[in-house]
C-alpha cells in the first residue's frame, strides 16, 4: 500500500514452527521509497520477492529498478529474500559493519541463534556491498537522503533510517510492541535506542517492521513511551522473579516472567529467555 507520495510498506507474513505440531503466526513489513529508482528497506522471509517484484509490476517498474536493498539488522525476516533480490536486481546491499558475520554466513547465524524454522526463512548468504554507520547521510539518488542512527538492543548492528523530506523514521525491530514477543539482545541498549529516536523532531511517519505504518506526532510519541514502559515492565518482572543465583535455569525463569507478563506459553522460548536474561546485567535501566 502506498503511505506518502515514495513510499510504499508491503507486508509479508510467515510461520515460524515453535514445535512439531504448533506454528506461530508472524509478519514483517518491507518498504519501498520509489523515487528515480526504487529503494528497498529489508527483504522479508524467503520467498518475499516474489511478492516484492509482483508490486513493483503493479506500479510500472521493473526488478532492475530496485537499486538498493538497505537490511535494518541480519535476522531472518529481514534478509530472508535478500539474496533473490540481488540476484534479480543487481542492487547494491547496504548494513551495518557489525551485523556483517549473520548477513553474509548465515550458516553461522544459525549455529550461533538457532530461530525455529530458520532454513526455511533464510534463502541464504548475500554480500554487503557497502557498510552504513551512526550519522551518515546516505545519498539513495539525486535529492534523495536516508540518515542512519545506529540503534542497538534487539541486535548490536541494528539500524534505523530517517528520510527527513518525508517526515519518516524506519525503526526496523527497535521499538517493540506491548505484548508481543520481547526478543532482543540488549534490554539497556533498547531502551537507549528508543530514548535516541524519541529526540527525532518534526516526524510524521514511523515504519515499523512489527506492527503497522502510523502517522501523527502524537501517536509516534506515545508509540515510543509505550514501548520503554513495556521494556521497564519487562525488567522489574525479571528483577521480581530472579534468586540471584548464578546458577539460576534461565528457561525457568522465563516461565515465571512470562506468566506475570501473562503472555502466552509458546513465550517460553530459548529467544524469550535470552533476553530477559539480558536483564540480569543491569541493575537499573
Amino acid at each position: 500500500m502506498q503511505i506518502t507520495e515514495r513510499i510504499h510498506a508491503l507486508k509479508i507474513p510467515f510461520k515460524v514452527p515453535v514445535s512439531q505440531k504448533v506454528s506461530l503466526d508472524r509478519f514483517a513489513y518491507v518498504y519501498l521509497v520509489f523515487g528515480d529508482k526504487i529503494h528497498l528497506i529489508d527483504s522479508g522471509v524467503a520467498g518475499a520477492a516474489k511478492a516484492i517484484l509482483a508490486y513493483i509490476k503493479e506500479h510500472g517498474k521493473e526488478p532492475e529498478d530496485i537499486a538498493s536493498l538497505i537490511l535494518t539488522h541480519s535476522h531472518p525476516d529481514h534478509i530472508g529474500a535478500a539474496k533473490s533480490i540481488k540476484k534479480l536486481t543487481g542492487c547494491t546491499v547496504f548494513a551495518h559493519k557489525i551485523e556483517q558475520d549473520w548477513i553474509e554466513d548465515t550458516e553461522q547465524q544459525f549455529k550461533d541463534r538457532p530461530v525455529p524454522g530458520f532454513q526455511s526463512l533464510v534463502e541464504g548468504s548475500v554480500e554487503i556491498d557497502r557498510f552504513i554507520s551512526d550519522g551518515e547521510i546516505l545519498e539513495l539518488e539525486n535529492s534523495l537522503f536516508c540518515t542512519i542512527a545506529h540503534t542497538p538492543g534487539h541486535s548490536r548492528g541494528s539500524v534505523s533510517l530517517r528520510i527527513e523530506e518525508e517526515k519518516s523514521l524506519f525503526s526496523g525491530d527497535a521499538l517493540i510492541f506491548p505484548g508481543d514477543l520481547p526478543i532482543y539482545e540488549n534490554i539497556a541498549n533498547s531502551i537507549a535506542s528508543i530514548r535516541a529516536l524519541q529526540k527525532i523532531d518534526n516526524l510524521e511517519y514511523l515504519f515499523s517492521s512489527w506492527e503497522s505504518p502510523m502517522q501523527g506526532q502524537e501517536n509516534i510519541r506515545k508509540r515510543m513511551d509505550e514501548s520503554i514502559l513495556y521494556l521497564n515492565r519487562i525488567h522489574a518482572a525479571v528483577l521480581n522473579n530472579s534468586n540471584n543465583s548464578p546458577q539460576q535455569n534461565i528457561m525457568e525463569l522465563c516461565q515465571k516472567v512470562v506468566s506475570e507478563l501473562g503472555l502466552p506459553s509458546l513465550a517460553v522460548m530459548p529467544l524469550v529467555a535470552k533476553a530477559f536474561a539480558s536483564s540480569l546485567a543491569v541493575e537499573s535501566i
